[in-house]
């Protein structure tokens, strides 16, 4: 079907493929190239189709060419209330655009004015709403509603960052975005949420945040001051506060106000048990004051992972790839490790903490051996230690200073624990390579400057190598004990992005920015074997406990399967829609981890050949949102527990259910 446009037409249902409306005579195609084929809905800024473009090649874009038209139809009679209103379009217009190239936004495609019209032209968000969620599948429990804040305070920090109020979150306009078809990412509760309808936002100064403005928003969703036309940026959480207890309870927001007695009482009607932490945080979220209330998004996150409330455990099963049901942990329990050959192949995972406290990206990530302790690497020059059980903070070694001449003076691109935890090591932008103490957390000693950045580390189990690459393509070996120098390797034509050594210390791997990975024998220093295949650097390499295969990923958006016995390879498939930029192999070698630029971690089930070799399975990835690019990621020993670190400042830690 196509559907006329025209606000005024009495009939605008046509056939499919006509070129003008059979009752009022107007263009079917939108700027000659967008055809309306459903009305979405209606409301007082204007209406919302479902289109198809039709100048789309799915050869170049792929197979969908759905997208979204908004329309805007102002009733304005002066010619400057006509300017004026053109020139809010285009500023919003503009501010859509550089939004759309946030994730979980809606990309703004196209805009358009005709005839007096304005009109949106977006991405398609194929996927229920929060509030569709809630009609089916009834009241959500403590675990969902954590994972609707993890997924969405990243997103409401980045508009606040630039100075942006959404001013209309509600259920309705938080949808979840449908996966490629798969069972596990066809159950309740997977994909990544959006957040949509950006019609009522608005980009503030210091200025207007004083000033008295338009009421807009949804009133049962919509904080005190922003009812009074003097939204903030705290108006946003306190909307998502409301949001949340309203699928906590499936009532309406206003049935969860006593006006009595001036309060929330949504915890008199909760459906599901709800810890303390949880129930504080949402209670802070809900402040009538401002001065009361979380005013930023980062602080509500921060919040909702500082400690560990107790264990909460509901009947609801969480179903898996298998379609096992099994009571589920909702407090964000610590961590518990399980010796690495218990485990089994999970295939739900869950983020129990997102860590917030780097000021940059966070492209470097390392578990300790007992797998007690986490280390991250910052383009804020900083190395900081995490508990990974419980996801707090332990030590900050900051970047160098007058107080700390012994940091860093660039961004971290590389860490490495010792065999035996006892010594951690990281490598810079700054050229070093250096030694810190795990036991006193202090700075052990470094390698002299080199000129050249250090982006990969790799230390031998037996606890005696150290292996360095750098930006200029050579590979430096060092005794770990004294860190002086004993080795250099040159044979790569570009940097090094990723090293890995025998447990023997006989051998090495390396991977490079010109294409290749080599094989040495350190016993001679000579190479055993090239590798040829990727068209772009090769940005990380995995090896599995045999030794038998090799997994390497790229830029050029694969991952490829070596046989290392004769150096072929085994397998090569597309994993991610942009560069991969990190992968990770689980201990127990049943489940391969990567990372890629396009905003996805993606969890692929291993198996093993007769001949000991690493496959895939042929099931599809688990496909897990990261807010931004992921940068680093890493498994816990026992493989149970996922580390992410990513452009967006933060670090997830995910657990197997």
């Amino acid at each position: 079907m196509s559907y006329c446009l025209n606000p005024n037409c009495p009939q605008p249902k046509n056939l499919p493929d006509a070129r003008f409306c059979e009752t009022c005579g107007r263009a079917l195609l939108l700027g000659d190239r967008y055809r309306s084929l459903q009305l979405l809905g209606q409301g007082g800024f204007g209406r919302t189709f479902l289109a198809r473009d039709e100048a789309y090649d799915p050869e170049i874009h792929g197979t969908l060419a759905q997208c979204v038209i908004k329309q805007f139809s102002p009733t304005l009679s002066s010619q400057s209330d006509r300017r004026h209103a053109a020139d809010l379009f285009h500023q919003e217009a503009d501010q859509l655009w550089q939004l759309g190239k946030l994730p979980q936004i809606p990309e703004l495609y196209d805009y358009l004015e005709i005839d007096g019209e304005q009109y949106l032209i977006q991405e398609f968000i194929d996927g229920p709403t929060l509030a569709d969620e809630l009609k089916s599948e009834g009241p959500f429990d403590e675990l969902q509603v954590r994972q609707v804040l993890n997924s969405l305070l990243p997103v409401l920090q980045a508009l606040h960052d630039r100075q942006i109020i959404h001013r209309d979150i509600k259920p309705t306009n938080i949808l979840r975005r449908k996966e490629l078809p798969s069972k596990a990412q066809n159950l309740p509760g997977s994909g990544e949420l959006v957040l949509v309808d950006f019609g009522a936002s608005k980009y503030v100064t210091p200025e207007l945040l004083s000033r008295t403005g338009t009421t807009i928003g949804s009133a049962a969703y919509a904080a005190p001051e922003q009812v009074m036309g003097k939204a903030v940026f705290a108006s946003d959480i306190y909307s998502l506060g409301v949001t949340c207890i309203h699928l906590l309870t499936g009532m309406h927001p206003f049935d969860l106000y006593s006006a009595s007695e001036d309060t929330w009482i949504w915890q008199d009607y909760r459906i599901h048990p709800v810890s303390d932490r949880l129930t504080d945080v949402l209670n802070k979220m809900l402040q009538r004051a401002t001065r009361d209330r979380f005013r930023r998004a980062d602080a509500v996150l921060q919040a909702l992972h500082r400690s560990v409330g107790p264990v909460v455990r509901v009947s609801r099963p969480v179903p898996t790839l298998q379609g096992n049901e099994a009571a589920i942990e909702v407090a964000a329990p610590p961590l518990e490790l399980a010796p690495p050959d218990t485990a089994r192949i999970p295939q739900t995972w869950d983020c129990v903490f997102t860590l917030i406290g780097h000021a940059g990206p966070v492209e470097a990530i390392a578990i300790s051996p007992d797998g007690q302790i986490l280390a991250s690497g910052s383009t804020d020059n900083s190395i900081k230690l995490w508990e990974l059980g419980g996801g707090r903070l332990l030590h900050t070694f900051p970047g160098r200073s007058l107080r700390f001449p012994s940091g860093h003076n660039a961004r971290i691109r590389a860490l490495a624990f010792s065999s035996d935890g006892r010594i951690l090591i990281s490598g810079s932008d700054d050229c070093t390579l250096k030694w810190w103490d795990m036991e006193t957390r202090t700075f052990l000693q470094q390698t002299p400057e080199h000129g050249w950045s250090i982006a990969a580390i790799a230390i031998s189990q037996n606890g005696r190598l150290v292996a360095s690459g750098g930006g200029d393509g050579l590979v430096d070996l060092w005794e770990i004990g004294s860190g002086a120098p004993i080795a250099r390797l040159q044979k790569h034509r570009d940097a090094i992005g990723s090293l890995l050594l025998s447990p023997d210390g006989k051998t090495l791997i390396s991977a490079s920015d010109d294409s290749t990975i080599r094989l040495w024998d350190l016993e001679s220093d000579r190479i055993i074997r090239t590798l040829r295949g990727h068209n772009a650097r090769v940005s990380a390499v995995g090896i599995s406990t045999n030794w038998l295969s090799l997994i390497s990923a790229s830029t050029d958006e694969t991952i490829r399967f070596w046989d290392l016995s004769n150096g072929r390879v085994i397998d090569t498939f597309l994993a991610h829609r942009a560069g991969v930029t990190c992968l990770a192999l689980a201990a127990n070698n049943r489940l391969l981890a990567t990372g890629g630029e396009d905003n996805r971690i993606k969890l692929w089930n291993l198996t093993q050949d007769e001949a000991g070799r690493l496959r895939r399975t042929g099931e599809r990835p688990l496909s897990l949102p990261s807010a931004w690019s992921v940068k680093a990621i890493a498994f816990s020993p026992d493989s149970r527990v996922l580390v992410s670190g990513s452009d967006d400042e933060t670090i997830r830690i995910w657990q197997a259910i």
